[in-house]
């Protein structure tokens, strides 16, 4: 399973049933779970832990060190979690003294080309499209599908279950369970189909529908919005996401 023209270091730690394909690099001070399907040319680098069940395509590189000036060689690392789908040259950087650690959580795709920067956090069940570039900090929640070619900047904050359009880039975060597109980035409506394909009641979506209208339809500021949803829309933990969310970022969300 492990070929003769790879390069394992002494220290790295693989698990059972691990195929590793030739010229793949894999440094000290990493951590191979098992069942994993590691393609020809891919590096991974000092700091990295890969779980179960992950499958990294030709030319990846797990665990460099951040394009982060401010980055003093601290030890930090690059966490991939279980059953991920990592395709050609994607780059996932490892942590900085901010937060330590880069997180890619289950069940994820991360299509050709993807860059995920230093201490950025992706959930679980995500789908991030081709040559999307994710600054460092951002988080992506569970569920989410972002389009290729957008364009993440620093500390931003995706809301799960929701779709941003191809070729988008903001500096906002984006609330959950919506549609964002357009240029400049805009809300464009909830993301009806994904919340249908998770299951999501008729009664539910309505309601989630009814608070973006509150929150971008009204003309009520953020905080009277808010207040306004608490009051008239039904109390559920879908509703309570959106409010918190809102709520709780600090770079304000796209109009």
């Amino acid at each position: 399973m492990i070929s003769p023209l790879a390069y394992i270091h002494p220290e790295a730690k693989i698990g059972k049933n691990v195929e590793i394909a030739p010229f793949v690099f894999i440094d000290k001070n990493v951590t191979i779970d098992d069942d994993n399907k590691i393609m020809s040319n891919v590096n991974i680098l000092y700091g990295t832990r890969m779980g179960k069940g992950n499958t990294i395509f030709p030319g990846a590189v797990i665990g460099a060190i951040p394009q982060d000036l401010k980055f003093r060689g601290e030890e930090t690392t690059a966490e991939i979690g279980n059953y991920n789908i990592i395709r050609e040259n994607v780059t996932i950087n490892r942590g900085t003294a901010a937060k330590g650690r880069t997180i890619v959580g289950n069940n994820n795709l991360l299509m050709e080309g993807v860059h995920v920067a230093h201490d950025a956090l992706i959930g679980n069940k995500c789908i991030i499209g081709n040559s999307t570039k994710m600054a460092g900090e951002i988080i992506i929640d569970d569920c989410s599908i972002i389009s290729a070619s957008v364009l993440m900047h620093q500390f931003c904050h995706v809301g799960g279950y929701g779709m941003i359009q191809g070729g988008c880039r903001f500096s906002k975060d984006i609330p959950p369970y919506i549609i964002a597109g357009r240029d400049p980035i805009t809300y464009s409506g909830i993301n009806i189909v994904g919340l249908r394909r998770h299951g999501f009641s008729n009664e539910t979506i309505e309601n989630i529908h009814n608070a973006y209208r509150i929150i971008y339809q009204s003309g009520l500021n953020t905080t009277d919005a808010l207040e306004e949803i608490e009051t008239k829309i039904p109390k559920s933990k879908e509703i309570d996401y959106i409010v918190n969310f809102i709520r709780n970022s600090e770079r304000g969300i796209i109009k």
